[in-house]
């Protein structure tokens, strides 16, 4: 029996169709998934795909950062109580510990009920979508934008204060916002900008696009800054990861020594700064090259 011509010409357009048609995105059981991922298909289709393998951080791992961790940790703890709580800006210095911070949640307080959202800045006008099945779960989301910051003539950052707290439609109360910068307002001022400010008897008033930039910061309620290390707190922090790969490495290797110290504030140098991030690299490098030889 031949196909008919119109069925065969059906089926070539829904070939056709197929690749433009959003994803099936799995439905996730948050019962046995801790953290997701959203990913956009499209400016209008998208979703969540879970993450099978939450990288493991430990709070504990953290050092030099105590009172942001204290901190921290106390508003995450009221907002798993349903307690009144903040979202939270955590700016400052590059690889000192602030998207660690937020990923030790799930290793903390996994088995509480908190789960991890990941969002990409760019996607961020999609909240109102991603939370929209969220608010009856019986879980906290955590909805986490990494690096967030915003350039010059970039006006997406309005589409993030209304998600935060200008819009008539309230948050759930079971999701937090917590977002990750270098900047303290997030988007650069410019000198066009300050040349609006102006001198009312004794009071400096900034002008509008000022005005504007900050209120971005500000409708994070908790804003917590990070500096770059001393040289001590550095080391301290080069000595710990090497005790946490040497007890991972099935090899002999030495103990930490005033020599590699010597290179621990070399490498450093030669990378501009002092982080927790270029202690580990320091610590993965001096370890691959003792064991080549």
């Amino acid at each position: 029996m031949t196909t008919p011509e119109w069925a065969e010409r059906l089926l070539a357009l829904a070939e056709r169709l197929d690749p433009l048609l959003p994803p099936a995105y799995p439905h996730i059981d948050w019962s046995d998934t801790w953290a997701a991922q959203w990913h956009a298909f499209s400016a209008q289709h998208g979703g969540l795909e879970p993450l099978s393998r939450p990288s493991d951080q430990h709070f504990d791992d953290l050092l030099a950062i105590d009172r942001q961790k204290a901190a921290f940790r106390a508003n995450v703890e009221h907002f798993l109580r349903g307690w009144p709580s903040n979202h939270v800006l955590l700016w400052g210095a590059r690889g000192c510990g602030k998207s660690t911070l937020v990923r030790a949640l799930l290793t903390a307080y996994g088995d509480q009920g908190l789960r991890l959202i990941e969002v990409a800045k760019d996607q961020l006008h999609q909240l109102p979508r991603i939370v929209r099945g969220l608010a009856e779960q019986p879980y906290h989301f955590v909805v986490f934008c990494d690096d967030l910051s915003f350039e010059p003539g970039d006006r997406s950052y309005q589409g993030l204060k209304t998600v935060l707290e200008g819009s008539l439609a309230q948050m759930p109360a079971n999701l937090m916002v917590v977002a990750t910068s270098n900047r303290r307002h997030l988007v650069p001022e410019t000198g066009a900008d300050n040349a609006g400010a102006r001198w009312e008897g004794a009071e400096l008033h900034m002008s509008d696009a000022v005005e504007e930039k900050i209120a971005l910061a500000d409708r994070f309620g908790l804003s917590l800054s990070f500096y770059a290390y001393s040289a001590e707190d550095y080391l301290a922090i080069c000595q710990a990861s090497y005790q946490r790969i040497r007890a991972q490495i099935d090899r002999e290797l030495p103990k930490f020594d005033e020599r590699m110290a010597v290179e621990a504030h070399r490498f450093a140098t030669a990378r501009g700064g002092r982080g927790g991030r270029i202690a580990e690299q320091f610590v993965r490098d001096w370890v691959g090259r003792y064991l080549i030889g």
